[in-house]
């Protein structure tokens, strides 16, 4: 649950993450999926990525009328709402006209699940679970606040920014999330276009905001880059 603050902690803690994969594993609770495969989730769960990076998906449905004959459709609109990393928990709530769903983002993700009283066998990881929970919802905070920036292009970088802060590892070539991300998922996070987020990443490059590495993962530099005076001549 990246609470790693002493030697005795992390391996306490490790050894109750073994405790409840044994647990997991005896009581056909966990489950390894493949790339982009949906992961049957339902309210009143509680779910735990062991392996690997999921990647949540909310959807709703919008109506749309026809001129023609008056009717109404319903066509379903998918958003990115972002990743849960390993060691990381998650729980799926269901509220009409929106539902949200969760994918294995990356091959070999294994997810665990089991009913919130289970965690009564191990108060300490309780204690860690809810902890995770409140760190996720900080993160969503400020989520919410970059999308709320007038500029597409500020969204993007901010975006980007708080994944790579969350999830990025050292390279090379700066801080890099560790498994690729489309320009489509990327768009409908931040409500814009495929091809308006290929020109600002392209923007973003060319400036030296962002950069890729290997697989075309997405990249900031190590060193700190003040962005809101370079972007103020953005559009």
């Amino acid at each position: 649950m990246n609470l790693p603050p002493s030697t005795s902690e992390a391996s306490r803690s490790f050894l109750t993450w073994q405790r409840i994969l044994d647990w997991a594993q005896e009581h056909y609770r966990n489950r390894t999926f493949s790339k982009d495969e949906l992961i049957p989730t339902r309210s009143g769960l509680l779910y735990l990525v062991q392996r690997g990076a999921v990647r949540l998906v909310g959807t709703t449905q919008i109506s749309t009328s026809h001129s023609t004959d008056k009717s109404l459709s319903h066509i379903p609109q998918e958003a990115f709402l972002g990743f849960v990393g390993a060691g990381q928990p998650f729980e799926i709530v269901a509220q009409s006209p929106f539902t949200l769903s969760a994918y294995s983002h990356v091959e070999q993700t294994s997810v665990l699940w089991m009913y919130w009283h289970d965690l009564d066998n191990w108060p300490h990881f309780r204690r860690e679970v809810l902890n995770a929970f409140r760190y996720q919802h900080q993160r969503k905070l400020l989520w919410l606040s970059t999308l709320g920036q007038r500029k597409t292009i500020d969204r993007l970088f901010g975006l980007l920014t708080l994944m790579i802060e969350e999830f990025g590892e050292p390279t090379p070539d700066g801080y890099c999330l560790p498994f690729p991300l489309t320009h489509a998922q990327i768009s409908s996070a931040i409500g814009s276009t495929r091809v308006t987020v290929t020109r600002l990443m392209g923007r973003l490059r060319k400036k030296g905001l962002i950069s890729t590495y290997g697989d075309n993962l997405i990249c900031l530099p190590m060193q700190s880059v003040d962005f809101n005076n370079d972007s103020s001549k953005s559009s």
